[in-house]
């Protein structure tokens, strides 16, 4: 048992490979029980994987989904997922996903009362909230006094970039896990997976997938097109970010325009204000101020903005 040396653990194959499979249930057990946090003599010790694989044609597809769906003895559902890039639709997809699931537990003619538990578990890697928790749980509670509606609602969120500044020996099971997925490797790791029966078999499991060629060439495969999404998140926000900027500059500039109108003509020039108002070009507002400080009358302005703007 060695951690394999620059493999990504949050890759969506080699995640649902490793703690999706059935070699690796002992290892999904240990991190649901160090999520959960359920009371002693209650931790879970089986659990029913739901198939949920998919075709590797399609693996590369943006649609495609690897979470792992669990069922544990009691009928609770449990849902595991990552979230590798931060498309800023978080909260609004864990709950889309978390009601399919829920909602997938009947069919046609069942009663409500046939619905489980549905527990929905979503480690990011990348920060979403502002302090330096890494883990939170919801529930559907009132909000004055904290009475629950229903405990059928779970959502857990855990943020692995917040692990990775600990500085220290992680204190329980679940800060165990996040070193894991955060990719740590070496003796550092090896030595954590000692002390934890459920991450050393995760590393077992590791070692098998990584041996075969096929397996492999799917993850590589996975990791070309999450480096492919990530560099066109990259870049389209960083137009959008320039786009912003270019319209914040539109309208700084129609504002100057504006106020140069009203000091220099003193006059009624509500009319002109909304003509520099229906162009955000930056170039051909640039022309307008410049032509305006020559203007010696209103119908002068007048000329040089309805000759720029059409």
């Amino acid at each position: 048992m060695s951690a394999i040396k620059g493999i990504n653990r949050i890759n969506d194959y080699a995640f649902k490979r490793i703690l999706g499979s059935e070699e690796g249930k002992e290892a999904l057990l240990g991190l649901l029980n160090a999520v959960l946090k359920p009371p002693p003599g209650k931790e879970l010790e089986s659990i029913e994987l739901k198939d949920r694989d998919i075709d590797p044609e399609h693996l590369v597809d943006r649609g495609a989904r690897l979470d792992i769906l669990a069922k544990t003895t009691e009928g609770t559902l449990i849902n595991i997922e990552v979230q590798i890039a931060n498309e800023y639709n978080l909260d609004q997809r864990i709950l889309y996903y978390w009601g399919r699931v829920y909602c997938g537990q009947l069919t046609s003619g069942d009663l409500f009362s046939k619905l489980k538990k549905t527990i929905n578990i979503v480690l990011l890697a990348f920060n979403w909230f502002q302090d330096n928790r890494y883990h939170r749980s919801f529930h559907l509670k009132d909000d004055k006094t904290g009475e629950a509606l229903t405990d059928l609602l779970e959502i857990h969120i855990l943020e692995i970039e917040k692990i990775k500044g600990l500085g220290r020996r992680p204190k329980d099971s679940l800060e165990a896990w996040l070193v894991y997925f955060s990719n740590l490797e070496g003796k550092e790791m090896e030595e954590i997976a000692m002390e934890n029966p459920a991450i050393r078999k995760a590393l077992t499991v590791e070692e098998m997938f990584w041996q075969s060629e096929k397996e492999r060439r799917i993850y590589e495969l996975q990791e070309k097109a999450l480096h492919e999404r990530l560099s066109a998140l990259a870049e389209a926000r960083a137009e959008a970010m320039a786009e912003g900027e270019a319209r914040g500059e539109a309208r700084a500039k129609q504002d100057d325009i504006c106020k140069f109108l009203e000091k220099r003509f003193r006059a009624d020039t509500s009319g002109l204000q909304q003509k520099v108002h229906q162009t955000s070009k930056l170039e051909v507002l640039n022309r307008i101020l410049e032509e305006l400080f020559s203007a010696s009358t209103l119908e002068e302005a007048k000329r040089i903005i309805n000759g720029q703007v059409h």
